[in-house]
């Protein structure tokens, strides 16, 4: 459950987040999501809009270390908690976060197995549609249970229409934005259709309500990526 890459969807194996994924992995997000920078900028933002100067931020999906980097950097007051299944991921966000490795308590493991807080704050960048959609739900509740009441929740990962012949234009846009290899082209829109957990933009803001999550809105929308932020 790292970043969203395309090409680790395609390779269709849970070694798609290991050692040799975790080398490469700093230069993909910058590269495959629009307005990646921006996308930290607004969720720092957001955080501070409520998170006090020493407050606690929970990240989901944290392997890869680039977003708790970006908050460590901004914020010199937080703590931060990162949980992520994927030990070959979290030992890069250990070199990512650098000189703010003491303010940074990383867990391998899923939601549940993360600490109970309460976090003045939440994150989950690029990793929600890894969760496959029967798991959707309960991980969004386990993050709510985490939180003082009021704590926002930012959240932003693919999203787009499940219906045809949306789905096929969206999946489409997403690869050609990639810049996959022509070669391979196919293989990557079937491993997108087939292996990533996406919902519709409306599912999506669905299932963050009944999850306990209110005034979910829309902050980010980059071609096949949206974000939300919510508040417990």
């Amino acid at each position: 459950m790292a970043k969203d890459d395309s090409s680790a969807a395609a390779s269709g194996s849970n070694a798609a987040f290991g050692a040799a994924h975790a080398v490469s992995y700093a230069e993909g997000p910058p590269r495959l999501v629009p307005g990646f920078d921006g996308l930290h900028r607004m969720m720092s933002m957001l955080l501070a809009e409520r998170v006090p100067a020493h407050g606690q931020v929970l990240a989901l999906g944290a392997g890869g270390g680039l977003e708790l980097k970006a908050l460590a950097d901004a914020h010199p007051g937080w703590t931060l908690t990162g949980i992520d299944p994927s030990a070959d991921m979290l030992r890069l966000a250990e070199q990512i976060i650098g000189p703010h490795a003491s303010r940074v308590s990383l867990h391998e493991g899923y939601i549940d197995s993360a600490p109970v807080g309460p976090f003045d704050g939440a994150v989950c960048l690029l990793t929600l549609h890894f969760v496959p959609r029967d798991q959707r739900l309960e991980t969004l509740r386990q993050v709510h249970r985490r939180l003082v009441p009021g704590a926002p929740f930012v959240v932003a990962h693919i999203s787009f229409p499940q219906t045809e012949p949306e789905r096929s234009t969206w999946i489409a846009r997403h690869v050609a934005f990639s810049g996959t290899a022509p070669a391979n082209v196919e293989s990557a829109r079937h491993a997108i259709a087939t292996r990533l957990s996406v919902l519709s933009p409306e599912e999506d803001e669905a299932s963050l309500r009944e999850a306990g999550f209110s005034n979910v809105s829309l902050f980010y929308a980059g071609l096949s990526f949206r974000g939300w932020v919510g508040y417990a």
